[in-house]
């Protein structure tokens, strides 16, 4: 037998009894016969109480010392759960994201992960240990600091040491049963999908979904490393998420899953000069300052004035930083004003099969209108029709959307087991 990469996350780790329940899951699946890598992730809501506790010291804390602080939490969560194994009578060995190998670049908050060389974690597996691996964390290949990898970065750490590790299978556990056909926080009837593929995912976790991290399912797709998604509180099937190829045209579902995003803001940049350039003046400029741009509409030119106005959206965490970057262009550009909403949300269709099944945009926009929601913009791929909308309007569109095309299970199978949501 192989390889198996396990993740787990804050709520699976939360506690005492939950370290000592990951550790069983661990040692039986030492005892099946695999080498066990596992990536932890710190003890429930620790690594937000550390920020809290370093924004009360600091309202500007320099960013090495923040990650310095904040990868505390998975030294803690790694080092009990070593401890929880051993009791069980298997020898496992611990180590810090760049003890493990894990090399990124020097951005810290948000480093990407350039290399990973896990030469000790192959000695300890060889030895017959199971090696466990603090996730969100890894060392600069320039300054040798400490870095932290964002959001999701356990997600990420666990794929990429699969990768590097040559492993069967990436298995990340949270405290759900996999990955659902809406979010079953707001439609209790969301059915378990039991295979997704890649691309599948990667428009469902762009336009939303929590249950995996983006840069974790463009790692897997990149080095093709399927992904087992599962609760760390049953004994469920869980998710499979793999390359579109290994899955079954006749099972294939015009529309996976329904996503929805709370998280964006939208500016709209009124009057802008309908001239060659102005466009790009306007987006080199949010780009300079590290904003990430989602969707981007521009009106027709007005013939009396020649101006039009652009909209777009952003993390709504960027907004301020994006106001102020805009603001320096004024005279430059010469547009009128600047409008700012942070009261919108996304709410996204997703499946591969709308490829070839005609109707499916009618249907998706009668089901919204049917709820009372008006569309403020529209953006589409192959595969995914996102909208923005009003924000105290997202349960029910995603209500609407999820009934409209049958996606309702006739019983409860989503059971979120753990966390707090924070």
């Amino acid at each position: 037998m192989g390889i198996v990469v396990q993740k787990y996350g804050g709520s699976s780790v939360a506690d005492a009894n939950g370290i000592k329940r990951v550790a069983q899951r661990i040692v039986a699946t030492k005892k099946a016969g695999h080498d066990v890598c596992v990536v932890v992730s710190a003890m429930g809501d620790t690594t937000d109480e550390l920020l809290d506790l370093a924004e009360q010291v600091s309202p500007l804390p320099p960013g090495r010392e923040l990650d310095m602080l904040v990868t505390a939490g998975e030294r803690i969560s790694m080092a009990l759960l070593a401890m929880a194994i051993a009791n069980l009578g298997q020898t496992a060995r611990s180590f810090t994201g760049s003890q493990a190998g894990v090399i990124t670049d020097s951005t810290h908050g948000r480093a990407k992960i350039i290399d990973v060389t896990p030469g000790r974690i192959e000695t300890a597996l060889v030895a017959g240990d199971i090696a466990i691996v603090a996730g969100f964390q890894g060392v600069s290949m320039d300054t040798k600091d400490i870095t932290t990898l964002g959001r999701g970065g356990s997600d990420t750490t666990a794929v990429a040491l699969a990768a590097a590790l040559d492993a069967e299978v990436c298995e990340i556990y949270t405290d759900v049963d996999g990955i659902f056909t809406a979010d079953p926080r707001i439609v209790r009837t969301a059915r378990r999908i039991p295979r997704v593929s890649y691309e599948e995912m990667l428009e469902m976790c762009a336009s939303g979904a929590k249950i995996l991290h983006l840069r974790c399912v463009e790692y897997a797709r990149r080095h093709n490393m399927p992904i087992h998604v599962r609760s760390s509180f049953s004994q469920r099937s869980g998710t499979w998420v793999t390359d579109s190829e290994e899955r079954d045209p006749v099972e294939q579902a015009i529309i996976s899953g329904v996503a929805h995003d709370r998280s964006e803001a939208k500016i709209t940049v009124v009057g802008v000069p309908d001239k060659v350039g102005e466009a790009a003046t306007i987006f080199e400029a949010l780009a300079e300052s590290g904003i990430n741009i989602d969707m981007i509409v521009q009106n027709i030119s007005a013939a009396s004035t020649a101006r039009t106005d652009i909209s777009f959206t952003m993390p709504r965490e960027d907004g301020q930083v994006a106001m102020t970057a805009l603001s320096r262009l004024q005279g430059q550009v010469g547009y009128d004003r600047l409008l700012y909403d942070d009261r919108i949300g996304k709410v996204s269709l997703v499946g591969a099969g709308m490829r070839s099944h005609p109707g499916v945009t009618a249907k998706f926009f009668a089901a919204l209108a049917s709820a009372g929601v008006n569309i403020e913009m529209i953006s589409t791929s192959e595969i995914r029709i996102s909208v923005i909308i009003d924000e105290d309007l997202i349960d029910s569109a995603v209500t609407a959307a999820h009934r409209a095309f049958e996606l309702d299970s006739d019983e409860v199978e989503a059971v979120v087991y753990g966390g707090t949501g924070r």
